[in-house]
């Protein structure tokens, strides 16, 4: 496949998808395209490593535009920049408790499982995906990551039972 036409299906493939994957982490149609589009723009720069890649260009293409977004959203929180009008809504929104909360209780035990099967979880509770929607980003059948979900949950019970005793 040229270098062109694998941009082409790059574009043809897997552009709504990015935009998609982006919004739900954003909430923000017109970002989220451009992250998008930025995601595009790096596949064009790495086209020939991408050409000769054996892994998943899907799995690449979502993990370029997940680090935009957390670069984005960190870029943002450090000049304390909100955009558009939800400022109003955060002045009534939650306190943070909730992201206290998860993160003195929740991280460490997702520290505590293999990394497939935090991804697993984080995609599919944090990330509010479908098993569909995980498993295409992950790049692995929905069979797999069922399974991981149901084993992932046993060891976390296990783990919280065991502390708990």
């Amino acid at each position: 496949m040229s270098r062109s036409d694998l941009l082409r299906t790059i574009m043809r493939e897997h552009r709504d998808g990015l935009v998609s994957y982006a919004e739900k982490m954003l909430g923000d149609r017109g970002l989220a395209e451009d992250i998008a589009q930025e995601t595009v723009i790096r596949a064009w720069r790495n086209i020939d490593r991408l050409a000769g890649m054996e892994g998943s260009v899907r799995g690449w293409l979502f993990t370029v535009a997940r680090h935009l977004v957390i670069d984005w959203v960190r870029k943002a929180h450090v000049r304390r920049e909100v955009v558009g009008d939800s400022h109003r809504e955060l002045a009534s929104g939650p306190d943070g408790t909730a992201s206290v909360h998860d993160a003195l209780v929740v991280r460490p035990l997702l520290l505590r499982l293999s990394p497939e099967h935090r991804a697993v979880l984080v995609h599919i509770y944090l990330c509010d995906r479908s098993i569909q929607e995980t498993a295409g980003i992950l790049g692995v059948p929905q069979g797999t990551v069922k399974s991981r979900h149901h084993n992932a949950l046993r060891k976390l019970r296990a783990v919280v039972e065991l502390e708990a005793a």
